[in-house]
C-alpha cells in the first residue's frame, strides 16, 4: 500500500509539468515493486527452475 509520504516523495521527483497519466503510471509501478518486495520478504516466490517448468507448460 502506498503512503502519503511516499506519494509526496514521488510527486517531488516529477518534472514541473506532467500528465495525470504519467503520475498514475509511476504510482502503479511503485505499488507493484513494493508488492513484489513484500512477497519476497514473506517467501512467496518460486525458484528459477520452477518458473522454467511453468513456462514450458504454457508452450505445450
Amino acid at each position: 500500500m502506498l503512503t502519503k509520504s511516499k506519494l509526496k516523495e514521488e510527486i517531488e521527483k516529477l518534472p514541473e509539468t506532467f500528465s495525470i497519466d504519467e503520475l498514475v503510471e509511476r504510482l502503479i509501478f511503485i505499488e507493484k515493486v513494493e508488492n513484489g518486495i513484500s512477497q519476497s520478504n514473506k517467501g512467496e516466490v518460486i525458484s528459477e527452475t520452477e518458473l522454467d517448468n511453468e513456462i514450458e507448460k504454457w508452450f505445450k
